[in-house]
């Protein structure tokens, strides 16, 4: 699909800090797209110049084609990672207010405000003060702020932190609806496995710069270590094509394949060599591991 936003040559810095240095990179329309990097990296940067909180040293963004503009804010959702919500106000005078904000009339926020509290089982809390909810329940009337206005794009910071588990799957799931409608979703995270869950593209920050971009499966081919697992009769014999091999608790084996030798190449060997074959194929690497190999490299 056509790319929805697209940063070109972002660069930010705040004094001698340099936040963003270059960075370019398109999200394409009806998808999950993972924003990710360590503590520091420039995503908050990132988010905030499309935001148009903050305005780049240099560099453009574009929105559904056109360069951004403040009218295009109304077509956007923002779930910042600072949380803040009217402590004093009921839940659902402050999805109310925030629908009014993206353009609703009162009537139709508070009908989609009231629906919203039903769908996260948070139906009874409507008249309840803000301060009155857990961590957990602020966290989803948050996130029900943001998604009642279907936004065509959504940016998402850290939407799970402090949920349990049955209701990250919750988000998740409703992410997933999001995308099935065409809608677009930017997820800001650090949670690995909600990245290999869900995402279908990712791009990867650190120290402001783009370091890792591209499909999930991808990605996780391009960073893989060139390793094979393979399930076999009896016993592996030794070929110059295989560095190492690790035995398995499950009965299978771990290969990692010599320097420049690809799979098909080190599975004819073993069978010209006598191993008798029944499974074999590609080991990748979990975004997790990729994610902390690249930072590390980066770093050395």
């Amino acid at each position: 699909m056509l790319p929805v936003l697209a940063f070109e040559g972002l660069t930010k810095s705040y004094g001698e800090t340099v936040a963003l240095r270059d960075v370019s990179f398109d999200v394409p329309g009806g998808q999950i797209f993972g924003l990710l990097g360590p503590n520091g990296a420039g995503k908050s940067t990132l988010i905030r110049i499309l935001m148009d909180i903050i305005r780049p040293d240099a560099g453009a963004v574009r929105v559904f084609g056109e360069p951004r503009r403040r009218a295009h804010l109304d077509r956007l959702g923002y779930l910042p990672e600072e949380r803040g919500l009217y402590k004093k106000l009921k839940v659902g005078e402050v999805m109310t207010y925030f629908g009014a904000l993206k353009g609703l009339s009162r009537a139709e926020a508070r009908r989609r405000a009231l629906a919203w509290l039903e769908r996260l089982e948070l139906g009874h809390t409507v008249n309840w003060k803000i301060e009155r909810l857990s961590k957990g329940m602020g966290q989803k009337v948050q996130i029900a702020s943001v998604l009642m206005t279907d936004p065509e794009l959504c940016v998402l910071d850290e939407p799970t932190t402090g949920l349990d588990p049955i209701n990250v799957r919750l988000v998740l799931d409703l992410l997933g609806e999001r995308r099935a409608r065409g809608l677009s979703t930017i997820l800001s995270t650090h949670h690995m496995n909600e990245v290999e869950a869900i995402c279908d593209r990712v791009a990867l920050i650190d120290r402001g710069r783009l370091m890792v971009y591209g499909a999930v499966d991808e990605v996780r081919r391009r960073y893989s270590l060139p390793e094979v697992r393979v399930g076999a009769r009896g016993s592996l014999p030794v070929v110059p094509q295989v560095a190492s091999a690790e035995r398995e608790t499950n009965g299978t084996w771990k290969l990692l394949l010599a320097d420049g030798v690809a799979a098909d190449a080190a599975l004819a060997a073993l069978i010209g060599a006598g191993a008798a074959i029944e499974r074999f194929e590609p080991v990748l690497a979990p975004i997790e591991d990729i994610f902390l190999r690249v930072v590390r490299e980066g770093q050395a």
